[in-house]
């Protein structure tokens, strides 16, 4: 009789953002490392989230430059879109990434394993009817497109985001339920495919989640793009019909569509996969942890959309790399959620990192707030894009929240992060030249502002 195998040091269940990144940062700290994957590793980010999700909003900036070279100067036309093309774009980034993924997971000499894995014990996973033994066990499940309770997803008139990235045609028109980051993206990239787009959103706002400033200023450039909203507005139900889907909403109004995208956010996957049993705490299907990724089992951690934590690919990643560190032996640091920079990737943009102006003022009382509109920035003109920096101060103290709005701003949010996560304040932000012309002037125009010594700032 062959001997058992000996327990691994961490076996992983779920191979997207937190799992993967849980299991490099292990093999490279020399853990003995099972990945069990049962799908692609790479998860929802990779494979139906944020890549392809890029992918079509950058083909529809394309659209736009293409509809709108006239403002340019440059005698353009937009002749159309080409849905399989589009789609070949999208799946070919896709599989790229796949590749250089499923090439890290060799070289890192990671025990790999296709197949549904369940949590057995404390410290066992069954794959394929086959049990892997671990000193520490990481659930790293992810999370599925949710839908509303009597809300049925047929994957052709209803759909959810799964459905929406591999759409073969580019629909006349479409409802959108939900206006957080996935309703405003599928938004902003249909409408610069030419779709006639409405959302429906149950809160005041679009991106409810961001600084009320940031949401108004979505909202205006969305009115100019001629995508329709209707805010406070909750759904009551959907009809199918011949061509499409009729809309109901609480208050009386109805809207027909070609289609109805159910964008109501993301739920966690857990259920039937043995957690409760090993003695796993949940709230409404998350898994309950500490600050450091740990459950109420000392031999499980959980991370990614799991928990109840920012469901962003970039935090997965930094739980994932927090529970290897901590299982390997050293003292990571938990990690201040605050500070990880969130991105909707409209047109436009919309960033932020550190707290809203109402969470600042819940915290502090009184703060400091200081607008820098995008008018006053030469690259933005450039851009032809409108927006602004929004700053909020501790009293005599650091900068704890940045708020940006326009084209591009993502890509200026990492310094945004160093100022949130350095606890700079604006002098010392101020003292910094940047560089001419660029956005990021205006990060740094914002910062001069506050401190004192505006330049391009009128008033």
């Amino acid at each position: 009789m062959s001997a058992p195998t000996s327990p691994a040091d961490l076996v992983i269940l779920g191979g997207g953002s937190g799992g993967y990144a849980a299991a490099f940062r292990a093999s490279e700290l020399g853990l003995n490392v099972v990945l069990i994957e049962k799908d692609k590793v790479g998860g929802t980010c990779l494979h139906r989230g944020c890549i392809p999700t890029k992918a079509l909003l950058h083909a529809g900036e394309v659209a736009d430059m293409a509809r709108d070279g006239e403002q340019f100067g440059v005698k353009t036309s937009l002749a159309g879109i080409d849905m399989d093309g589009v789609n070949n774009y999208k799946n070919g980034v896709v599989s790229k990434l796949y590749k250089g993924l499923q090439g890290l997971v060799k070289a890192r000499k990671i025990t790999y394993v296709e197949g549904e894995g369940r949590l057995t014990s404390p410290t066992t996973v069954e794959v394929n009817g086959q049990s892997y033994e671990g000193k520490h066990i990481l659930l790293a499940t992810g999370s599925y497109a949710r839908s509303l309770p009597g809300l049925d997803i047929d994957g052709t008139k209803v759909i959810t985001s799964d459905h929406a990235l591999n759409l073969d045609r580019v629909p006349a028109s479409a409802i959108i339920l939900g206006g957080g980051v996935i309703g405003c993206e599928f938004a902003s990239a249909w409408k610069s495919f030419g779709v006639d787009v409405t959302i429906v959103e149950a809160l005041p706002h679009l991106v409810p989640l961001e600084d009320e400033s940031s949401s108004k200023l979505l909202e205006r450039a969305f009115r100019r793009r001629k995508i329709a909203f209707e805010l406070g507005s909750r759904f009551s139900g959907v009809q199918t019909t011949d061509n499409g889907v009729k809309v109901s909403l609480e208050n009386g109004k109805e809207i027909e569509a070609e289609l109805l995208l159910v964008a109501v956010g993301r739920g966690p996957v857990s259920q039937g996969l043995g957690y409760e049993e090993a003695g796993v705490q949940m709230d409404r299907g998350y898994v309950l942890v500490d600050e450091y990724c740990s459950t109420n089992v000392p031999t499980v951690s959980a991370v990614g959309d799991l928990i109840p934590t920012l469901q962003l690919a970039h935090v997965g990643f930094g739980e994932g790399i927090l529970v290897a560190e901590k299982v390997a032996g050293l003292n990571p640091a938990p990690i201040d959620y605050a500070g990880v920079p969130r991105i909707t990737y409209s047109d436009p943009e919309v960033a932020s990192v550190g707290l809203t102006e109402a969470q600042a003022k819940e915290r502090y009382g009184e703060v400091k707030t200081l607008t820098y509109d995008l008018a006053g920035n030469g690259k933005s003109q450039i851009l032809k894009t409108t927006g602004a920096v929004k700053l909020i101060q501790a009293p005599d103290g650091p900068v704890v929240g940045i708020h940006m709005v326009g084209s591009r701003v993502g890509e200026l949010i990492a310094e945004a992060q160093l100022i949130y996560n350095w606890e700079a304040e604006a002098d010392d932000v101020a003292s910094l030249i940047h560089p001419h012309p660029t956005q990021s002037e205006a990060l740094g125009e914002a910062h001069l502002a506050l401190a004192g010594k505006p330049l391009h700032v009128h008033g």
